[in-house]
């Protein structure tokens, strides 16, 4: 049975212990294992420095056990994806390891963040005056451009996985 990394910052929901199960009984439906970061249990005799690195090694242990990762990439504390799970997307894809992400936002990084064209040009610009992309992606090219992209939900998702 394949295992999947199950990366998002669903591990900040305050039932994230919960939702992290449903995520789990979601994979093994469709064939696979969930790894959730929430798995582990740390040490409680950790200083708060000890325990962000124990669990940083920790998912990252996860992700080299892991033969797929899945990521929920959708809108977090803004208009971008958590950075926590952007970062397990690219170390994912730096072992060579398939990556697929999801996202509920179809339209594309203009659509969603572009506030006006800069003046002279034919690039648009954000509210701070910085270029935004303009591909017709829905996500920073760099994800766009190596992940499997999903339109949906975990479940959306985990189905396109089986049929890949």
């Amino acid at each position: 049975m394949k295992k999947i990394y199950l990366a998002g910052f669903d591990v900040f929901r305050p039932d994230a212990v919960q939702y992290g199960r449903q995520l789990k009984t979601l994979c093994e439906k469709y064939g696979f294992e969930g790894l959730y970061p929430l798995d582990n249990a740390a040490p409680k005799t950790l200083t708060t420095l000890e325990l962000a690195r124990w669990i940083y090694h920790a998912n990252i242990a996860l992700i080299e056990e892991a033969d797929i990762l899945m990521a929920n990439l959708n809108v977090f504390r803004g208009a971008e994806p958590d950075s926590g799970t952007v970062f397990e997307v690219g170390y994912a894809t730096a072992l060579k390891k398939p990556v697929w992400v999801y996202t509920d936002q179809a339209r594309s990084l203009v659509e969603q963040v572009a506030v006006h064209k800069a003046p002279g040009t034919r690039s648009y610009v954000d509210t701070q005056g910085y270029t935004v992309e303009d591909f017709g992606l829905n996500l920073n090219l760099m994800i766009a451009c190596s992940a499997h992209v999903v339109v949906g939900s975990a479940e959306d998702c985990l189905q396109e996985i089986g049929l890949g």
